[in-house]
């Protein structure tokens, strides 16, 4: 044990990662690939796997392919559908935990409360729900929608049934026979609803606004197809690559507002056929271009919309009343059973509360309601600190760890410099994260999510775009490449240093 973090009680490594989500699980495979055996992951839950563990709710699934939501570096022929299920991504997630040889790293039941920056020892000091611990550097992946986001509902506490986040499913709860009021219509909501509406005696389903939605092509893997991946890597490598370029071709379509009119015909005609009734139809149609908020696909969630027993209402809930939900048309809505599928807090992290950098602040009091980092990983003051899928590092189109890969190379490429050049602290300078700011926010002006008074979960207090990527996945490897003149350093003598 190192003797000043012994002096505080503690534990001393040289890195620390919070969350054992893909992120978290895979920058602890890469880590010990290239030889580093220094470091623990806290997990404050007891298994791994991030949102993939936390959301169990009936038909939980991912909306991109199998082969293209899977490492590069642990690619799975086994795959049994086009787009996997929950159940079957945590087997995956905790199979490279185990393979890799992950899991002794990991600290289970240690919840971070606090991490603050000793600028006199260029360390981090953790506390954790178990105890202090210190470490050089922190990799923080816990994302942006792990932390559910509940509604600020009037009378809420006074609801005398039952009442759950879809990211926190109540399995003790029966449904059967009951009167289920769900208020949302997002990405979690069109995979629920198809399930429980077979179950229930009466469905509502309370939308801010109509959302687009596009037929799902999900399908089972034949065992040939498996077979063949298994035996011939090089073909499964080969779809990937195929899905990879389909997708960034999606970009142009989805960014600009007027790109996605194309596939705005596309749905229009898809509910079209669905839904006869004029009426359910033109609560159905979104009000806003495609791409300007999540777009949700799905074979099922159009369809169980028409069935008797279900009903949508267009409009905000104004309060909770005993065993109504009542919305701003004064309505009354009965519900044995009220779920929220509202989310999570997407720019508003819990985890940048406890995190305190060099002169003292929190990460979310340094945003201040607009969270920011360069390349979506380093944020200037905070030394020694990585962010993967930090702000700015998610995709509308395509499949969000090809990003994360490529942060992973970054914090890789920095920790070769570390040691290489005695490097004690890292941060970004000012001027070099401003400028790349600017430069994301110039890309993120006049498309989808920014144009026309969009409002989404992409957009910060402040309107701006702070959690999606404004282009595709070989921008961001373009934009994300380790160059030691963006950063200042902190060598062994204890004084600032230029980069040579």
């Amino acid at each position: 044990m190192d003797n000043r973090a012994a002096a505080e009680g503690g534990r001393h490594v040289r890195i620390a990662i919070i969350g054992t989500g893909f992120a978290g699980v895979g920058a602890a495979i890469r880590l010990r690939q290239t030889g580093y055996s220094d470091f623990v992951v806290f997990e404050r839950a007891e298994d791994v796997g991030g949102v993939w563990r936390d959301n169990t709710y009936p038909g939980c699934a991912c909306d991109v392919e199998s082969h293209l939501y899977a490492f590069s570096f642990v690619p799975n022929p086994g795959w049994s559908r086009t787009h996997a299920r929950q159940p079957e991504i945590l087997a995956y997630l905790r199979d490279c935990a185990a393979r890799f040889g992950v899991l002794p790293h990991v600290a289970f039941g240690h919840d971070v409360e606090d991490a603050r920056y000793d600028e006199s020892s260029h360390r981090w000091r953790l506390r954790t729900n178990r105890g202090i611990w210190t470490a050089d550097i922190v990799v923080v992946g816990t994302g942006v929608l792990n932390e559910p986001a509940m509604p600020d509902l009037p009378g809420l506490e006074t609801f005398s049934g039952v009442v759950f986040h879809s990211s926190r499913w109540d399995h003790r709860t029966e449904l059967s026979g009951k009167h289920v009021v769900v208020i949302g219509n997002g990405a979690s909501a069109v995979q629920f609803v198809p399930e429980i509406a077979p179950l229930v005696a009466a469905l509502t389903i309370i939308q801010r606004s109509a959302a687009w939605v596009l037929p799902h092509r999900d399908r089972a893997i034949t065992d040939r197809h498996m077979q063949v991946c298994a035996r011939l890597p090089w073909v499964a490598s080969v779809w990937r690559q195929w899905l990879y370029l389909r997708r960034e071709l999606l970009v142009p379509v989805i960014r600009h507002a007027l790109g996605g009119s194309a596939l705005e015909r596309v749905a229009l005609r898809y509910l079209a056929q669905v839904v006869r009734d004029p009426d359910l139809r033109t609560r159905l149609t979104p009000t806003f271009r495609m791409g300007c908020k999540r777009i949700l696909v799905s074979s099922r969630y159009l369809q169980t919309l028409t069935q008797r027993h279900v009903r949508v209402v267009t409009g905000p809930v104004r309060e909770v009343r005993g065993q109504r939900v009542v919305t701003t048309d004064g309505v009354e809505h009965a519900a044995d059973v009220l779920i929220l599928a509202t989310g999570f807090a997407t720019t508003d992290l819990p985890i940048a509360r406890r995190i305190h950098g060099r002169i003292g602040r929190t990460l979310r009091e340094t945003w201040a309601g607009r969270p920011q980092a360069f390349q979506g990983t380093t944020v200037h003051g905070f030394p020694n600190l990585f962010l993967l899928l930090g702000p700015n590092t998610y995709l509308a189109h395509s499949s969000v760890l090809l990003m994360l890969e490529r942060q992973i190379d970054l914090l890789l490429a920095a920790l070769r410099y570390f040691e290489q050049h005695s490097v004690t602290a890292m941060e970004p300078r000012a001027e070099t994260q401003a400028d790349y700011v600017r430069r994301v926010d110039a890309a993120s002006a006049r498309t989808a999510w920014t144009a026309g008074g969009c409002m989404s979960w992409y957009l910060d207090d402040t309107g701006r775009n702070a959690v999606l990527w404004p282009g595709a996945v070989r921008g961001f490897r373009r934009a994300t490449r380790f160059r030691p003149a963006d950063y200042a350093f902190t060598r062994d003598s204890g004084t600032g240093a230029e980069p040579r």
